[in-house]
């Protein structure tokens, strides 16, 4: 059978999905309509934090690196463009439907589930065995031998329990539309599935008017789109979603060597992030992409098991010798060091806003029992956590909350600060634990004598008395993205 979820598992993930909807971090999309599959929206505390790993992620590799600059390009982009780059012939993943369950799945997948549990009863062997023998058979493009592979090895359907497969067929993953203001003239091009390619044509306009050196990188933020077979598993495979690349362009023969370096570097970035090292790990690629000569992922222990959040591939000069061939426009660079013209070749390092999102959530869902107390908190990182710091009033009067509005206004031109008055001031901690912020200040009576207040710590609950004046460089210095580059 293909792996299912422990009911543990299902329980954290069903947690975890719960705690994003009710605390402002992620919706169903138009969920009034019951919603649209494998489409979300980001709520106020959700867009908060992962616009801060995207920035996180931006600054990382166009601060902290001077041969690394950005690009923004187009999400629409001349047809011939996916035909250059593989995607028009080559997009495509193998698709299978259990014919009494009516579901649909693709069948590369079932095959890795189902060597993954052999994998966790400790028999690696027959996992790498079956592993190797879907990538001869993917190869091969042989989908009858995949198909038969899973006969083969009992692997049934979750949802019917039964194998009562049909043929593996393979499906397009790009969507499609029609620009043109009258429907006879239209053409056909397409949303873009990646962003690396709107980074590759690009190449020359970048690196003259940037004046850039190979080696030097382009990075991009950007949304792509791709029609799933089976989208699945909350945010974690989505049909519109966010990508962070960068394309590091190098000399031909030094690729593997740069390969190795950024595979280091990106490791660094997460462990430096705050993610156990034992939550991560590299997967090297048995199937490599027609444009690879060599490809691993950066896997997490999510609740459903070690999934890729980022990879990283060696793209040889695949994708500027097929734009120079389609486009009959020269991508060459001339290299003053050696002397020579050539197509550079590509280091990609590729991460998904939106799984770096769910990493970050997976990984900050805490609970503790203390006294047979249950606290839930999320422990977020503070220089990437939604709100740096609540301001909270002790009472409503007396002109508490007076003095911490002035707090607010000078904290809040800085800092995603929050005012809160409602409810207990211990409720109002339990709130901004559920949201990860990571201090709390509050305001009370001795505030008005001496202008001290008490800084509430999310992660200990400890608290401590400071002064006002101080307030602003203890919040900086604890939130500052500078935390994270020192470990680099």
């Amino acid at each position: 059978m293909a792996k299912k979820e422990t009911p543990a598992e299902n329980a954290q993930l069903k947690d975890i999905i719960s705690h994003a909807k009710e605390y402002g971090f992620v919706y169903p999309s138009s969920e009034i309509y019951d919603g649209l599959q494998a489409v979300y929206d980001y709520g106020a505390y959700g867009v908060e934090l992962k616009n801060n790993l995207k920035r996180l992620w931006w600054e990382t590799m166009t601060r902290t690196r001077e041969n690394i600059v950005g690009i923004d390009s187009a999400i629409f982009m001349h047809p011939t463009t996916w035909k250059a780059s593989g995607h028009v012939d080559s997009f495509n993943d193998p698709m299978i439907d259990n014919k009494d369950s009516k579901k649909r799945y693709r069948a590369d997948v079932l095959v890795e589930e189902h060597a993954a549990v052999f994998e966790r009863e400790g028999n690696q062997e027959k996992a790498d065995e079956l592993t190797g023998k879907l990538a001869k058979l993917l190869d091969a493009e042989d989908l009858e031998g995949v198909k038969q592979l899973i006969i083969d090895e009992g692997i049934t359907c979750p949802i019917s329990g039964t194998s009562n497969w049909t043929d593996v067929r393979q499906f397009n993953l790009m969507f499609s539309t029609q620009v043109g203001s009258v429907a006879e003239d239209a053409s056909t091009i397409y949303l873009r599935p990646e962003t690396a390619q709107g980074i590759f044509v690009n190449f020359l306009n970048v690196q003259k008017t940037a004046r850039m050196k190979v080696p030097f990188g382009i990075a991009q933020i950007g949304k792509a789109f791709r029609n799933e077979i089976v989208a699945r598993q909350f945010i974690f495979r989505m049909r519109e979603f966010e990508q962070m690349e960068m394309q590091f362009f190098v000399r031909p023969g030094t690729e593997l060597e740069w390969y190795e370096s950024w595979a280091e570097a990106r490791m660094k970035w997460h462990l430096a992030l705050g993610t156990p090292k034992e939550k991560l790990r590299k997967h090297d690629h048995e199937k490599l992409a027609h444009y690879a000569n060599a490809a691993m992922d950066i896997e997490y222990d999510f609740p459903f098991g070690f999934k890729e959040v980022e990879g990283i591939h060696s793209r040889t000069d695949f994708d500027l010798k097929s734009h120079q061939e389609y486009s009959k426009k020269k991508q060459q660079y001339f290299d003053p060091e050696v002397n020579q013209n050539y197509i550079p070749y590509v280091i990609e390092t590729s991460i998904g806003a939106d799984r770096l999102f769910l990493l970050s959530l997976c990984n900050a869902y805490t609970e503790e029992t203390e006294n047979e107390k249950k606290r839930v908190y999320l422990k977020f990182h503070p220089a990437v956590a939604p709100v740096k710091a609540a301001v909270l009033p002790l009472t409503k009067k007396d002109g508490l909350p007076e003095k911490a509005r002035e707090i607010v206004e000078e904290l809040k031109y800085d800092f995603n600060i929050v005012y809160e008055e409602a409810a207990s001031i211990g409720k109002r901690y339990t709130r901004q634990d559920l949201i990860g912020t990571p201090f709390c200040i509050a305001v009370d009576h001795q505030t008005l004598e001496d202008n001290t207040v008490t800084i509430r710590h999310r992660d200990t609950t400890e608290q401590e008395r400071v002064s006002i004046s101080e307030l602003h460089g203890r919040i900086a210095e604890a939130t500052s993205f500078r935390r994270i580059f020192e470990k680099l």
